[in-house]
């Protein structure tokens, strides 16, 4: 079973080696995780030990977390009759299917009622919900829980499904965007390269052809070789990006342009943000609440010759761009407006890069607030949108 194992985590271009997969052998037969056939080893132990023995970076986490769901994927209840059907595939059956007039006929309750209802029920309710229109808990049509169906509410946990949340309650897990990603095209490249400015710097190290002729004519032929400083790429790139949320649709069309812009700017600095921008930033989303960049060190730090970059679909609660405490993951004292303004002031060069089909641009409340705010700088993530951004930042 492990050979196969091994072959699927070659096949996920995970750079494992014999010899890491021989140290995982020898491990569990050494029982660090407790043999194969005792009832205490679990898929979970299993999966921290390979993980520890065949992965050597943690840029490789993701990657190998697919390969390994992929693999075991049902495994542990196919050891274990005795273990109970998963309570997601029950409540798979319970969710209710509406018809567009039942939708309609649902209240919509404002930001400042949603914020008081919601901590109102917290203090009534004592036990678990399943459906309904008022308690916390899933199915149903409340605005408060998971599974169901509300036009405006807050999401406690779970998978996002109608996308009408304003809130959500949990902590969630992002990964960062692969700066690896293979490009389908190299048009993407040359759309980025319109916004290169070349200029010579450091050591000379290049023949200056033009001046040698020069000098060695006026020297009465006497060779007089002059070189000068290689030319690179001079232009500064902050690039800030949308992770996580309706964000995971366009992971692969994300990623495929980090690499370019990795590939094509010298000088490239890049952080991650969920939905909007608020007091602080971080460049690893495993660590991102431990790793904090406060949004005023990020303005200081770099001067405003950086060209700034947003890269985000746009498509959130209004509430989330206009409304302190209006985040998803926690109570912002600031709108996220108010951020978007003071980043755009601080580098006057400035662009976003929305991944969202342009055709649906104009039925997300959303995504026409930012495009104001972004003062019409918006552009679609698409060749010609790309070299319209590219030509906007070279002004």
């Amino acid at each position: 079973m492990l050979i196969d194992f091994f072959y699927t985590l070659r096949a996920a271009k995970l750079p494992v080696s014999v010899k890491e997969f021989l140290a995982l052998l020898e491990a569990l037969k050494a029982g660090v995780v407790g043999p194969l056939s005792s009832d205490a080893w679990s898929l979970d132990d299993f999966y921290h030990l390979a993980r520890t023995v065949l992965v050597k970076d943690e840029k490789h986490y993701d990657k190998f977390d697919r390969a390994f769901a992929a693999y075991f994927h049902g495994v542990e209840l196919l050891a274990d009759f005795s273990k109970k059907i998963p309570a997601d595939w029950l409540r798979q059956m319970l969710e209710r299917e509406l018809t567009p007039e039942q939708k309609a006929a649902i209240q919509k309750l404002g930001w400042d009622e949603l914020m008081q209802t919601l901590k109102k029920r917290l203090e009534e309710q004592k036990e678990r919900h399943e459906g309904g229109s008022k308690w916390i808990g899933t199915g149903g049509t409340s605005p408060f829980g998971h599974g169901g169906y509300n036009p405006q509410g807050v999401r406690i946990g779970g998978a996002g499904k109608n996308r009408s949340a304003v809130k959500v309650w949990e902590q969630r897990a992002y990964r960062d965007y692969d700066d690896t990603q293979e490009l389908g095209t190299r048009n993407i490249k040359v759309a980025l390269r319109r916004l290169r400015k070349f200029a010579r710097e450091g050591n000379e190290l290049e023949l200056d052809l033009p001046d040698t002729i020069r000098s060695t004519a006026a020297n009465a032929g006497w060779l007089d070789i002059k070189m000068v400083p290689e030319r690179h790429n001079n232009v500064k790139v902050l690039l800030l990006m949308d992770v996580g949320g309706t964000m995971d649709e366009h992971v692969q069309r994300v990623e495929e342009l980090f690499s370019a812009v990795k590939a094509e700017m010298k000088h490239l600095e890049f952080y991650y943000f969920h939905n909007c921008v608020y007091d602080y930033l971080w460049k690893n989303n495993r660590r991102r609440f431990a790793e904090k960049f406060p949004t005023w060190d990020i303005i200081r730090k770099y001067n405003k010759d950086y060209k700034l970059i947003f890269v985000g679909d746009a498509t959130m609660s209004p509430y989330e761009i206009l409304q302190p405490g209006g985040s998803v993951e926690y109570n912002n004292e600031e709108a996220g407006a108010e951020w978007l303004q003071r980043l755009t002031n601080a580098f006057p060069k400035f662009v976003w890069i929305n991944p969202e089909p342009q055709g649906v641009w104009q039925y997300r409340q959303s995504i026409a607030i930012v495009q104001q705010l972004m003062g019409q700088r918006m552009f679609a993530l698409t060749l010609k949108g790309l070299e319209d951004a590219m030509r906007m930042l070279s002004k």
